[in-house]
């Protein structure tokens, strides 16, 4: 058996996978807001929240709706407590929203359908790091902490990261985010990392370990791991960022390109699929009624199929009770022939064992000589051939066996 571990399955083109931390309070409360808002406001068709909380206090909101080309997306929120939440506060969130056509990154955001957008809506930050999503963020000056950041970066498939090296400090204008112009929809799933200028060694030593370096000056998408089918550090890597709030456009088009390959699914991602295939509750009017014909459909085959068994047990069973009641029959008209008596099973252990024994009779067994010593006739006692056999020990001795005559002593 392969002890290798089973290949990641892609994620599918329809989906748009991501995950985050809401650091504020109350997070169900901001959902249930703006999920209100929107549907009052006809951006949303309709949303719902299922009732009770899941494994491990997880909380759920599904809610629908259309983008341009009429095309529908069904997306399912879950909230759930911080694995680690330490001194941090807020809730871990899940967010996953498949359309009914290949995912187009141009569409609206599924996160703005269940956060408010703004600097201070809170829920803008990295699931693992906490770092704000579709902002520029300086890479740590300790060591100990660049390592934790930049290998969590180059694992994670979760989100996308971006490393920025800084040629030379940059003033305001170039401090703003370079990943800011990406769509909305692919921008709430980025991280950008800056190394300032100094700090270009440390960062690619850290690097070089998962087989990436960022250019000086440049900047290099990370693959996470597994690493998405078609990915080469050169194809996905720019040798030169101008930091002057000029639109870096290569940089934003080697974004675009790797956020179109065809990723593998994240840990977790998975679950998160299962529940809006499998476990949806949304569901409009002619869903129900299609689902309803669903069931209807799949009882009547589970019916007709017991039916059908049930008739061919009871035809079985007539046929036995024919041919029963034939035997009967001709065994009272003497029809049948005379019983023969049957013998023992050929095979049976107790026939082997009488086999056995029967091969032994006059074999080495029955050639072993008596345990008893043989006994000599008492002087002056009958012969067998009626006469008295001499006193003495020596004069009744009988010749050796095979006739021959004892050896006259010199």
């Amino acid at each position: 058996m392969s002890n290798s571990p089973s290949p990641r399955p892609a994620t599918p083109p329809t989906v748009w996978p991501a995950r985050g931390r809401h650091t504020g309070p109350a997070a169900e409360d901001v959902v249930r807001r703006q999920l209100k808002k929107l549907k009052a406001d006809g951006v949303l068709h309709d949303h719902l929240e299922a009732e009770g909380t899941g494994p491990g206090g997880e909380k759920v909101f599904e809610a629908r709706w259309l983008v341009p080309g009429e095309v529908t997306v069904r997306a399912r929120l879950a909230l759930a407590p911080l694995d680690d939440p330490g001194d941090a506060p807020g809730r871990a969130w899940t967010l996953l929203a498949e359309a009914e056509r290949t995912w187009d990154p141009r569409w609206p955001s599924p996160a703005t359908m269940f956060w408010p957008q703004g600097p201070d809506a809170g829920w803008q930050h990295e699931a693992v790091t906490g770092l704000p999503l579709g902002e520029a963020t300086p890479l740590p000056d300790d060591d100990k902490d660049l390592r934790r950041v930049l290998r969590h970066a180059a694992r994670d498939i979760w989100t996308l990261h971006v490393v920025v090296h800084e040629a030379m400090t940059p003033d305001e204008r170039g401090r703003a985010a370079v990943v800011r112009l990406l769509p909305e929809g692919l921008r709430h799933r980025v991280v950008e990392h800056r190394a300032a200028p100094h700090r270009f060694r440390a960062v690619n030593w850290v690097l070089d370990d998962f087989g990436i370096r960022v250019p000086r000056g440049g900047a290099v998408v990370l693959p996470g791991s597994p690493a998405p089918s078609g990915y080469a550090m050169a194809d996905f890597s720019v040798r030169s960022v101008f930091l002057d709030g000029t639109e870096p456009t290569e940089l934003l088009d080697t974004v675009r390109r790797f956020a179109a390959l065809p990723r593998p699914l994240p840990d977790g991602a998975d679950r998160a699929l299962t529940g809006v295939r499998e476990e949806w509750r949304l569901l409009t009017i002619e869903e129900e009624l299609a689902r309803a014909r669903e069931l209807v459909t799949m009882y009547s085959e589970a019916l007709e199929a017991m039916t059908k068994s049930r008739d061919l047990y009871k035809e079985a069973a007539e046929r036995a009770h024919e041919a029963l009641a034939v035997y009967r029959e001709a065994e009272a008209e003497g029809m049948l022939p005379a019983r023969r008596q049957a013998g023992p099973v050929s095979g049976s252990p107790f026939r082997q064992l009488a086999r056995g024994l029967g091969r032994l009779k006059g074999t080495a067994l029955s050639l072993r000589p008596s345990a008893a010593p043989e006994r000599r006739p008492k002087a002056g006692a009958a012969s067998d051939d009626g006469g008295a056999s001499p006193a003495g020990g020596d004069a009744g001795t009988s010749p050796p066996a095979g006739g021959s005559e004892p050896r006259a002593e010199n």
